[in-house]
């Protein structure tokens, strides 16, 4: 993951760039039972399942302890189908169940109709049990400054680093083994003996890329179709995709206040985006020191404007709630900012306690703070928008207490062709991953999206992309092309300011990243 600037290199402790090549075999294990699917469906996918499959803790030992994964589905509908096609939203921490209804209704029909969609929630998330939560409210607000300007931030943020980990190890000692990756996937090929498949397809976009790409690692010969979008750098998992996120982000957030710019005659903030972001800093650090409405301080800030990297479609409201604080000195909008956009609840709490999981297990870490800070304040210097936030989002890892495995060699020369997709602007998962991923997959195909910044791009409104999508779902061939891209398409246009329609009716831009959710 990580943007136009370059990945920082990881230092001699940091073990987050070695890769095994493939994780030994699970054990044999009886084919676990048919699913007995039940009706689920909402007013938004009325024909969706739900089921629920035992699968073992450890794939080691197949007779040993159980766990529940939440699985739903919408059937295939055409006389003949092309199998299951497993959804994954990212994360990790990300539920899927809901995706599964989207991802059917946003394809065309005719191409949704030849499969059965099949939404999960991996282990660890949401309905399947057990569903993990270290530390309820453990991003209660108002959390310390990210910026650990004094010694006293910084050893009040590394507290609570620990004490989530502690917390972590607490709860969930027998279980934050087999809480990683691999696991994840044994469960995906779990679900395909379920569903009496011998192949199955899979549509990842985010965290999920990686996810899919560790299954047809493991199970190649399993595979019909794969797809791609928004693509981790394999070769970073995970302490060097994060560090050089942080400058993807930081460019991401400057497109932000370009686009401010743009608009002043609408949001009076100036024409020049460096005084804009001015502005804005001047906003974080009034806000460091008397939080808005007592629950917005510059901790929280930042969090309210993450997804405005992620997904452009926020930025209207982003743009409001600063202008009116700014202006008036009207904290309710940032206040409702914050609510639609960064509080977590009982749904965060579980996605961030296996997102930590996962990540701190999948690769290992530098267990040293003084390499977290070098490398961090290394960081800040050129890119501060989420540089420090970051780090304390994935500090646990320092400390976690489950032993780290190491990063899968993705690279893969076995499989029917892939297609992969990528923004070249996109902050969370920043475009050299894709052209990484598409250099270690061979025969696969790569859409560009140039001049794109969103983080999930099919399926958003871009009818190129889309188009790529079915026909690759409806045959199997992808683009070929004689550069680093097979294809590109035009970025999706920008929004403009809200208007009383505008504010009313949402896209299917904004459904898709409220299923992926945030942090890949």
């Amino acid at each position: 993951m990580r943007t136009r600037a370059a990945v920082l290199c990881a230092a001699a402790a940091v073990v987050a760039g070695s890769v095994t090549a493939v994780p030994a075999p699970a054990a044999t294990a009886a084919p676990p039972a048919k699913l007995a699917w039940k009706k689920c469906g909402t007013p938004d996918y009325p024909t969706l399942q739900c089921a629920s499959l035992e699968v073992p803790l450890d794939h080691a030992r197949p007779t040993g302890q159980k766990i529940t994964l939440a699985v739903s589905r919408v059937p295939h509908t055409a006389a003949t189908s092309q199998g299951p096609l497993l959804v994954n939203p990212g994360g990790p921490g990300g539920s899927g169940l809901s995706l599964a209804g989207f991802v059917a209704s946003a394809l065309p029909r005719s191409v949704a109709a030849r499969y059965d969609v099949i939404g999960f929630d991996p282990r660890g998330v949401g309905a399947s049990t057990p569903a993990l939560d270290c530390s309820p409210r453990h991003f209660k607000s108002v959390r310390p400054d990210t910026v650990p300007a004094t010694t006293a931030v910084e050893q009040a943020n590394v507290e609570r680093a620990k004490s989530f980990a502690a917390a972590c190890g607490r709860k969930y000692a027998s279980l934050l083994p087999y809480i990683d990756t691999v696991d994840a996937v044994r469960d995906m090929d779990s679900v395909r003996q379920a569903l009496g498949a011998p192949k199955i397809s899979y549509f990842g976009y985010s965290y999920g890329t990686y996810l899919g790409a560790v299954y047809a690692k493991l199970f190649p010969e399993r595979v019909h179709r794969l797809v791609l979008d928004s693509i981790v750098d394999p070769t970073g998992v995970w302490y060097d995709d994060n560090l050089g996120q942080d400058y993807a982000f930081d460019g991401r957030h400057r497109a932000l206040m370009a686009w401010i710019a743009k608009y002043d005659s609408t949001y009076k903030l100036g024409k020049d985006p460096a005084k804009v972001e001015a502005q804005w800093y001047a906003m974080r650090a009034a806000l460091a020191k008397k939080p808005a409405d007592g629950r917005i301080g510059a901790a929280e800030l930042e969090d309210t404007f993450i997804p405005g990297a992620y997904y452009n479609g926020y930025w209207p409201y982003l743009a409001e709630a600063f202008a009116a604080y700014v202006h008036d000195k009207d904290p309710e909008p940032l206040v409702e900012a914050y609510e639609n956009h960064a509080a977590v609840d009982a749904s965060g709490d579980n996605g961030y306690s296996v997102y930590a999981a996962v990540q701190c297990r999948d690769a290992g870490w530098p267990r040293s703070w003084d390499q977290w800070r070098a490398d961090t304040w290394k960081v800040y210097e050129k890119a501060p928008f989420m540089a420090w936030n970051n780090a304390w989002y994935n500090a646990p890892c320092a400390y976690w207490p489950a032993g780290a495995l190491k990063p899968v060699d993705i690279a893969n020369g076995k499989l029917p062709p892939t297609l992969l997709f990528q923004a070249t602007d996109d902050a969370a998962t920043p475009y050299p991953g894709g052209v990484t991923a598409h250099r270690l997959l061979a025969r696969s195909g790569l859409v560009v999206e140039e001049g794109g910044g969103n983080h999930g791009i099919t399926l958003s409104g871009n009818a190129c992309l889309d188009k790529y999508l079915a026909d690759y779902l409806a045959d199997g061939k992808v683009p070929q092309g004689t550069g680093v891209a097979d294809a590109v398409c035009p970025k999706s246009p920008d929004p403009k300011p809200l208007n009383a329609r505008a504010a009313s009716t949402a896209s299917r831009g904004s459904t898709l990243h409220g299923l992926l959710g945030f942090r890949r």
